[in-house]
């Protein structure tokens, strides 16, 4: 295990649950107020936190006027950062021998590799109470909750997952990141992984790192469904549930209609070859990316952010060259790895307390549906809340902007403190 430095940016949200007052201030102003005051708490505050201080204090002059974007289905900001701090992460891997997959395939090695913030902490009983497990969505990677919108609201001194409290573990999911993915040399061939081996193989880097016990699971999106798998499957290993952004149901519909239709955009590229191409089927991998882009649209901020046709197009000109690069046999597996997902039959296993949150104007899980007030029910200490199209959601990628949800999530904590 070695440190690693991670990029991050101060957000600057108008409208993000401020004050009237506060709204009238310039774009940026409002991020501007919050950071300095964040430098001043830490001054006095113990050395790893010194980190985060010196680096606010560099970033501060350009956070005046800057704006940032949510997460959408884990694909890069629509605008690179104008500045960075750090998250000093410690960055580890674990290597799990003879892996067997729900298929009955195996690896001779699955590599999971891992980011953590803060130390983890051992009750009177010798039992980790302070481990946090975050997990992203399909095609991030451990790094997209360190996405400055929603670390620097939550991980600060007094945040809801302060990490001088809080030992926070980031996991590559199977297929992604730095952990094993097609694309290390099996191609087509890698084992047709699915979200019950995500959660599993979590569940044993976890055992690896010795950690036994978490206080709080949450996941975004992809990582949302992961968190209803886990509640189901390993009841009570953690104190609480926090999905973000998703359904405990089978992936149907419109949902899975749209996850088919990329994936077979690049089976059906003729430069695909089978998953053996010598060079990326342009293509298919073009097209599922503008799937992709619908999918976690939101209609409100993408007429602002593209007011004129040439802003749209500019927009969407960008996007390609920013995904340009993706890997086409990891984005069909890693689309097709929830083609069996569906926890509705045991929701009722789920026991611990459960803060679920969907946007109003998530194109992906729409509210119309129904579907989530009809499952919350299922679970005996389960919340749902929908939050209101608003200046703040950001879609599908309202997940990682915890500025529109911090206060749930702090009151959550607070109420599913352990007792003495």
């Amino acid at each position: 295990m070695h440190l690693r430095t991670v990029p991050v940016l101060q957000a600057a949200e108008k409208g993000q649950m401020m004050s009237e007052k506060a709204e009238k201030r310039p774009p940026g102003a409002k991020a501007l107020v919050d950071l300095i005051a964040l430098a001043a708490r830490l001054k006095s505050c113990p050395v790893t936190k010194l980190v985060f201080f010196v680096a606010c204090l560099a970033t501060a002059a350009f956070l005046l006027g800057a704006v940032a974007h949510a997460q959408t289905m884990s694909l890069p900001p629509a605008t690179p950062p104008t500045a960075a701090a750090a998250w000093l992460t410690a960055d580890g891997t674990v290597v799990l021998s003879n892996f067997r997959f729900g298929t009955g395939e195996t690896l001779p090695q699955l590599k999971l590799h891992y980011l953590t913030l803060g130390k983890p902490h051992r009750n009177a009983a010798g039992h980790t109470d302070n481990a946090v497990l975050l997990l992203h969505g399909t095609g991030g990677n451990a790094h997209s909750l360190l996405n400055p919108i929603f670390s620097n609201v939550l991980f600060g001194p007094g945040a809801p997952l302060d990490i001088s409290k809080y030992f926070l573990i980031l996991p590559d999911d199977i297929g992604h990141g730095e952990s094993s993915k097609p694309s290390d040399g099996l191609h087509a061939r890698f084992p047709a992984y699915d979200y019950d081996d995500m959660v599993r193989s979590q569940r044993m880097m976890l055992d690896e790192m010795k950690i036994d016990h978490l206080r709080l699971i949450l996941g975004t999106s992809m990582g949302c469904m992961e968190s209803f798998v886990w509640g189901e499957t390993y009841p009570g290993f953690a104190d609480a549930l926090a999905p973000f952004a998703c359904l405990p149901v089978e992936i149907a519909g419109r949902n899975r209609m749209m996850r088919y239709m990329a994936i077979e955009a690049i089976r059906q590229d003729p430069a695909w070859m089978g998953g053996e191409y010598q060079t990326e089927p342009a293509q298919g991998v073009r097209t599922a990316n503008e799937i992709a882009l619908v999918m976690g649209s939101s209609p409100l901020q993408m007429q602002k952010q593209a007011p004129t046709r040439e802003a749209a197009e500019k927009y969407v000109d960008n996007y390609w060259e920013r995904t340009g690069k993706s890997d086409a046999n990891d984005m069909i597996f890693y689309w097709n790895a929830s083609r069996n997902y569906d926890p509705s039959p045991r929701l009722g296993q789920i026991t611990v307390p459960v803060l679920w949150i969907n946007s109003a104007d998530d194109y992906i899980n729409p509210p119309e549906l129904g579907i989530a007030e009809q499952m919350v029910k299922r679970m005996p200490h389960a919340r749902f809340i929908l939050l209101p199209i608003s200046d703040a959601t950001r879609g599908h990628g309202t997940h990682t902007a915890a500025a529109v949800w911090k206060d749930y999530l702090a009151e959550f904590m607070r109420s599913t403190e352990p007792k003495p």
